[in-house]
C-alpha cells in the first residue's frame, strides 16, 4: 500500500498527456478517482482504460476552466462525489509556440484564463473545504516555464509564472489555517505528450505539429510516477525532465546573465 492509497484524488486535465497517465497511475494506487476534463467521450475512453477493478471508484465530472463562473458549482460537485476530497491535481492547460510580436492579445488572455485564472478559481472554490476539514494537499502541475522564459512562450510563460506567485503565498497563508494543508507545484520540461499540436498559434488556430523537443521528452509515464512520488513525500516544488531543462533551472537562479545569452539564440519552437 501506498500514502495516498485510499484518498480522493481530483484530477484535472485528465483527458490526454500528463493528466491520461496520472489517471492511470493513480488506479493502480487503490485511489477513489474524480477525472475532469473538457471531453466528456475522451473521458470515458481514459476510465475505461483504467483496470476493471478500478473503474468502480473512478468518477467523471467533465467541465472547462475558461468558464469560470461555473466553478464554484463545480467545486460543490466534486466534493459531493465521494463525500470529501483529499488531494487537488490541477493539470489541465494549454500551451503556445509563437512570437510575442506575432500574437494577438485575446491568445494570451486565453491561456491565462484557462491556466491561471481556471487553476486559481477552482483552487479558492475547493480552499474552504479544506480548511473545514483541516487537511488537504493541492498539487499544481506548472511547468520549467514557470521559473524561466524563452522564445515562443511568452503567454505561456506568463501564466505559468503567475502560478507560483499564487501558489507559494497560498502556501504561506495555509500554514497559519493548517499545517496539514500543503501545497505542492510540479515543474516538468520537455514530455512526450501531444501539448504541441493543440498549442496556440499567434492567431488563436492551434499548430497541429509535433515539435522535435516534445517528441524527444519523458515518458509520461514516467513524469506521472515521479509526480505521485513528490505528493506522497509532500514536496514544496519538485522539477522533472532531462538535463537540459532542470539544469536551466539552476542556471537562470545562479547564473542569470549566462542563461539569458544562452536562451536568446535557443532554438525552442
Amino acid at each position: 500500500m501506498t500514502k495516498i492509497a485510499g484518498k480522493v484524488i481530483w484530477l484535472t486535465g485528465a483527458s490526454s498527456g500528463i493528466g491520461e497517465a496520472l489517471a492511470y497511475e493513480l488506479a493502480r494506487q487503490k485511489v477513489k478517482l474524480i477525472l475532469s476534463a473538457r471531453r466528456k467521450e475522451e473521458l470515458e475512453r481514459v476510465k475505461g482504460n483504467c483496470h476493471p477493478l478500478a473503474q468502480p471508484n473512478i468518477k467523471l465530472l467533465p467541465f472547462d476552466l475558461a468558464e469560470t463562473s461555473t466553478l464554484k458549482l463545480i467545486a460543490e460537485a466534486g466534493t459531493h462525489l465521494f463525500g470529501h476530497v483529499d488531494i487537488l491535481i490541477n493539470n489541465g492547460g494549454i500551451s503556445q509556440r509563437s512570437l510575442a510580436k506575432d500574437t494577438i492579445v485575446d491568445v494570451d488572455r486565453r491561456i491565462m484564463e484557462v491556466d491561471y485564472f481556471g487553476t486559481v478559481a477552482l483552487t479558492k472554490y475547493l480552499m474552504p473545504h479544506f480548511i473545514s476539514r483541516q487537511v488537504g494537499h493541492i498539487v499544481t502541475v506548472s511547468s520549467v516555464m514557470g521559473l524561466i522564459g524563452t522564445p515562443f512562450r511568452s503567454g505561456y510563460a506568463g501564466a505559468k509564472h503567475a502560478l507560483h506567485g499564487f501558489f507559494d503565498s497560498l502556501r504561506a497563508e495555509l500554514w497559519k489555517e493548517s499545517r496539514h494543508i500543503k501545497v505542492t507545484m510540479v515543474c516538468p520540461g520537455w514530455v512526450r505528450t501531444n501539448i504541441s499540436l493543440n498549442s496556440l498559434i499567434g492567431d488563436g488556430s492551434k499548430l497541429q505539429q509535433m515539435d522535435s523537443a516534445t517528441g524527444d521528452g519523458l515518458d509520461p509515464k514516467v513524469v506521472a510516477r515521479k509526480i505521485i512520488k513528490a505528493v506522497e513525500g509532500n514536496k514544496r516544488e519538485v522539477y522533472i525532465g532531462g538535463l537540459k531543462e532542470v539544469s536551466a533551472v539552476y542556471l537562470h537562479r545562479y547564473l542569470p546573465g549566462l542563461f539569458a545569452r544562452i536562451v536568446r539564440t535557443a532554438k525552442v519552437r
